[in-house]
């Protein structure tokens, strides 16, 4: 049966959360397509992961038979995290733009996963091929042609970091404008915001169903 990699980094729980709330519609259609399926699911607000150390990035450069025990423990997280990425089939991340770009949680498990020579730095991964949505929610709008279009730093960023250096497939579902019903500011958008919402669980249900498809028994 499929495994999927499900993280989720928004500070905020439940429905109170663009991005949780998309991801919770992913997979709950997988779900219904692979009951029996396992799911390796990651709270990274809830749980974050501890920033990257010397001595783990040490470790990563390091032959496996030639780490001491103090390297061997240091890369013992990186080893699980990264473990769990290759065990993956789909890979599911919420990424709400915190300031501009990804949440810190989520780049310390990017630097955790990130091992040169196994995830990254050749043509080839042990991850390369493996599709990812990604459901990158946005306050504001910061899509081509608008005002903030140059202050984007979550799509690019990610395509660059989990498509290019690691080879994953990467898709975006993207629920923009998620502040209208709470900034006055922009009680205008509001009927574009419940729109790009619909759009969002829409898209995120579709491509649910589309990967379960391609793992079909």
């Amino acid at each position: 049966m499929p495994t999927l990699l499900h993280l989720d980094t928004s500070v905020f729980p439940g429905e109170s959360s663009a991005s949780r709330s998309v991801t919770a519609t992913f997979r709950k259609e997988w779900e219904a397509q692979h009951p029996h399926g396992t799911v390796i699911y990651r709270d990274l607000a809830a749980e974050p992961v501890p920033h990257l150390d010397g001595l783990a990035v040490a470790a990563g450069f390091t032959a496996p038979d030639e780490r001491t025990p103090e390297l061997q423990a240091a890369f013992a997280l990186r080893e699980t995290l990264t473990s769990e990425l290759e065990q993956a089939d789909v890979v599911l991340i919420s990424a709400p733009m915190y300031n501009f770009t990804i949440p810190s949680t989520l780049k310390a498990w990017l630097d955790h996963v990130f091992i040169m020579g196994r995830t990254a730095g050749g043509e080839q991964t042990t991850v390369s091929g493996t599709p990812t949505v990604v459901v990158a929610s946005r306050g504001g709008g910061y899509g081509p042609g608008t005002p903030r279009e140059s202050f984007e730093f979550v799509t690019n960023f990610l395509q660059k970091a989990l498509g290019e250096a690691l080879g994953l497939d990467v898709e975006f579902v993207v629920p923009e404008l998620t502040l209208a019903r709470s900034n006055p500011a922009m009680a205008d958008l509001v009927e574009a915001a419940d729109a790009s919402k619909a759009k969002a669980h829409e898209e995120a249900a579709a491509k649910a169903k589309a990967l379960a498809a391609r793992f079909a028994a």
